[in-house]
């Protein structure tokens, strides 16, 4: 049988692009990729990402590059992954709700539209948590104390517009409590601020007072259900209150990157995180690992979006 011209040219079409298709799964990535970090070296956000290295190395294919871009919270570094060159080789590590609230209330130079998601890897509740000697054993008592004494009590949060700020900011409004808020640069400086008697409370995630547990009291988890790392402190909802906070850590890719490129990223991503040893060393390092894929944790960061922008309103903290 005769291919009519116009068949031939349509079937020669078709072989080429699957050719095309085979030929940058096989070549890509062709050198080293750059992997943004927004925050210091030997921090949670570095650390996972180290961890999560190993395991692309056993992937057999290019190595990534770490580079470091700190400050602002973490601004600077997630700004810096939005506008590189969509080419595939750089990519970066980004935290939630950080690159929800800074754009909406510090105009940062990117939005949560100019990423392409590649995965999240760690869901990171919050925790209330005090110093071994603190008078306060229960959650109820500092609540109870802050209602009593408004402005008196002092919590120590990282921040301004990180994950623990948005937890104040939730249970200022929910509960009706005020806090002597105080600031720190990151969790290092928050954990000395509380063991130092700087303050008499913090907000902070999980990972961030493991290393601090034998001096600290954790009251309780603003997450839906205990942590496996602290199995015997009830959640903030056990305590009757009805509070979920964390901060999710994932990565992403400037937002026009070939599809072809980013579904390679996102399956080796995918084959890293059900790792049973990735995940053992997970533990190991107190990270709670939490795989979700790229279009899914895309729409949570949207939806994060829109729940955040209403909070920040409220108490006029949307920068114009």
């Amino acid at each position: 049988m005769k291919l009519r011209p116009r068949r031939m040219f349509l079937l020669f079409a078709l072989v080429l692009g699957l050719c095309a298709g085979s030929a940058l799964a096989g070549s890509y990535p062709e050198k080293p990729i750059n992997m943004i970090i927004a925050f210091t070296a030997g921090g949670s956000s570095d650390v996972q990402a180290r961890i999560m290295q190993k395991y692309w190395n056993k992937l057999g294919t290019e190595s990534w590059v770490f580079v470091y871009k700190t400050g602002a919270g973490g601004a600077i570094g997630f700004g810096e992954i939005a506008h590189a060159d969509a080419d595939g080789y750089t990519i970066g590590g980004v935290n939630v709700p950080h690159i929800v609230l800074q754009p909406l209330a510090q105009g940062a130079q990117f939005k949560v539209d100019d990423f392409a998601y590649i995965c999240q890897v760690v869901n990171d509740p919050q925790v209330v948590a005090v110093r071994k000697d603190s008078s306060y054993t229960s959650v109820k008592q500092v609540f109870d104390a802050a209602k009593a004494s408004p402005g008196k009590i002092k919590l120590g949060l990282v921040g301004p517009f990180s994950g623990h700020h948005l937890m104040m900011l939730g249970v200022k409004s929910d509960l009706k409590l005020d806090f002597a808020e105080v600031m720190y640069k990151g969790a290092a400086d928050q954990n000395a601020a509380l063991l130092g008697g700087e303050v008499d409370v913090i907000f902070g995630n999980v990972n961030d007072v493991m290393r601090s547990l034998d001096q600290l009291t954790i009251l309780g988890v603003a997450a839906e259900k205990r942590s496996a790392f602290l199995p015997d402190v009830p959640t903030l909802k056990e305590a009757g209150y009805d509070i979920v906070s964390d901060i999710r850590r994932g990565f992403v890719a400037p937002k026009n990157i070939d599809p072809a490129k980013l579904k390679f990223l996102r399956e080796a991503f995918k084959k890293i995180s059900n790792d049973p040893e990735y995940l053992a060393d997970m533990k190991k390092a107190g990270q709670p690992a939490e795989y979700m894929d790229g279009p899914e944790f895309e729409a949570y960061v949207k939806k994060q979006n829109e729940i955040d922008k209403r909070l920040l309103e409220t108490y006029g903290l949307i920068k114009m």
